[in-house]
């Protein structure tokens, strides 16, 4: 069986026809020629914009020059509301100062450290679990939020501003804020963004939840009460070079980037893998059986391989965030092609992860494609599920032991099929279903 994929747009449309279809879902919006194409270039009366596919290309991108392919502002212009001016949104110097006070929170060492939060969320998760069919999408979601919770303010998913922060957030996704005006037309820096009134008020209230838990945990530290989690590491770090710690409004302005990649992009990856585990009941039960004398101990995360193999071939099937984009600041060529300061650089692991011209069986589920050689191959130079380069995911070897110990846990505890609801994969924020995934869960 192969995975659902959303069906492409044929033909050319126009700048209108191409934002309404957009707003739908970013994925069916774009040609199918993308899953072919190494580079295509996209004109419209107001800017450039280039997808690229080649893997020298986006290896150039992400890891050559930072200052030469920043963040493009197209992305910001929809999250600047509730993710101001953090990590995932500057660049330059301030992106470097914010990185050197936040690095050091996600070393190795550290996951170790983390991993019992995780280990109490994983347990708390199968503990809501029921028998019967259920949407799984909405059970992922909450148990990744937990986890970004425990491992941040030592708070369960229970506690009511950790509860009212996560049904906010729902709230939050449903106003679709990457669909912005700004995105598509170039406005002044001095014209006020057209946000929604209801994502403007959605992303204040997630910013005075976060500001109360910032707030009181600067207290604590002062009072040498704090817990040894991430939001007291971060909060204390200097940065090496200034000696300066975070303020307040800084800290609110990271831990809702935390907040939205560490559960979101977690919780859709999350998501389809328990769906295409029970679409695939044979390497369902190879899960199970690699799973089944899992204990607390941090070192058995690494003996999970054939988890670890599916997590990652959800990732590459779904990658969480299924589009990233970037800006040229002075004058380059692409392909024989002359690519202008300004022009927006499109690199797509919706599309990567599933090129025609570099994957073997690229739109099938296949957990052994990562020990052939062209698996290992496309690992080094066509899998990108949380970037590449210096901007890199800081949070990436987090995700993924968080991903493969929620995903051990779910199936030593329950046996997953499919219903007749299938589901179909949609992007806005990032790559979910439509109408959710529907599974029936019996109690092993």
């Amino acid at each position: 069986m192969i995975p659902p994929k959303p069906e492409p747009r044929s033909g050319e449309v126009s700048l209108r026809r191409y934002v309404r279809l957009f707003r739908e879902d970013i994925l069916s919006a774009q040609p199918a020629r993308l899953y072919r194409a190494w580079m295509a270039e996209f004109k419209t009366p107001f800017f450039r914009s280039f997808l690229v596919n080649e893997p020298p290309l986006v290896k150039r991108v992400l890891s050559g020059q930072v200052g030469e392919f920043p963040k493009s502002t197209r992305v910001s212009e929809g999250l600047r509301p509730l993710l101001g001016n953090s990590v995932f949104l500057t660049n330059g110097t301030e992106w470097e100062r914010q990185r050197r006070i936040i690095y050091p929170a996600f070393e190795g060492g550290r996951l170790k450290e983390t991993f019992p939060a995780m280990w109490d969320a994983s347990k708390a998760m199968v503990a809501r679990m029921s028998a019967g069919e259920q949407e799984i999408e909405e059970a992922a979601s909450f148990a990744a939020a937990d986890v970004i919770f425990r491992t941040l303010f030592s708070l369960p998913i229970e506690s009511e501003i950790a509860a009212r922060t996560f049904w906010e957030f729902r709230a939050y996704q449903r106003t679709q804020p990457v669909v912005n005006l700004a995105a598509f037309i170039p406005l002044p820096r001095w014209m006020p963004r057209p946000h929604k009134r209801n994502t403007r008020a959605s992303a204040a209230a997630i910013r005075g939840l976060i500001r109360q838990l910032c707030e009181a945990r600067m207290a604590e530290i002062a009072a040498g009460t704090a817990p040894d989690d991430l939001a007291t590491k971060i909060m204390t770090t200097k940065d090496p070079e200034t000696g300066e710690t975070f303020t307040t409004e800084e800290m609110v302005d990271q831990v809702a980037i935390f907040f939205l990649a560490g559960h979101e992009t977690s919780a859709s990856a999350l998501g389809w893998a328990l769906y295409l585990l029970a679409t695939n009941p044979e390497w369902q039960e190879r899960v199970a059986e690699e799973a089944k004398d899992l204990t607390g101990d941090f070192a058995q995360i690494s003996k999970l391989r054939v988890t670890r193999d599916v997590f990652r071939e959800a990732l590459r099937l779904y990658p969480p965030v299924p589009m990233m984009v970037r800006e040229t600041t002075r004058p380059h060529t692409f392909r024989d092609r002359a690519v202008p300061t300004g022009s927006q650089i499109v690199l797509s692991p919706w599309h990567l992860h599933r090129h025609e011209r570099l994957w073997d069986n690229p739109d099938g589920f296949d957990p052994a494609r990562w020990s052939t050689e062209n698996g290992k191959e496309c690992m080094r130079d066509a899998f990108i599920p949380f970037s590449a380069g210096p901007r890199v995911c800081t949070g990436a070897g987090f995700a993924m032991v968080e991903g493969v110990l929620l995903l051990a846990q779910a199936v030593r505890a329950f046996r997953f099929e499919a219903t007749e609801k299938v589901p179909e994969p949609a992007a806005h924020l990032t790559v979910r279903a439509k109408n959710g995934i529907w599974l029936h869960l019996t109690r092993r």
